[in-house]
């Protein structure tokens, strides 16, 4: 009797670690700022983990810039709109990113302004 060999699943830790740190980076910058830097050590694991680190990379450095956009804007009042979008764009991209590293899937794209993985 022969058995198909196993499939070994991708290690995808690190980037529930680092939704996890994302989250709290809602109350802190910290957690974001050591989520980010463990998102660029830990890169290069498999392509599947290496979709997450990379999304969650781009979604610091995106939110970053959009977070001075905001504050910049405030001045005329804009701001607070910007910030709003900012939070719910963040915590969506946090979300699905986290149910597909559960899943075990890999972020192929994203959809509706770059909000939600998929």
């Amino acid at each position: 009797m022969t058995y198909p060999p196993a499939t070994r699943e991708p290690d995808l830790m690190p980037a529930k670690i680092i939704y996890a740190l994302y989250a709290l980076g809602y109350f802190s910058a910290i957690p974001s700022l050591i989520g980010v830097v463990y998102a660029y050590i830990a890169r290069g694991g498999s392509e599947i983990a290496d979709s997450h680190l990379n999304f969650q990379i781009r979604t610091f450095w995106i939110s970053l810039a959009i977070g001075l956009l905001a504050m910049i804007t405030m001045i005329v009042g804009i701001g607070f709109l910007i910030w709003m979008f900012l939070a719910v764009w963040g915590v969506i991209r946090v979300i699905s990113g986290f149910l597909l590293a559960n899943e075990g899937r890999p972020i192929t794209g994203t959809r509706y302004w770059g909000m939600m993985a998929y």
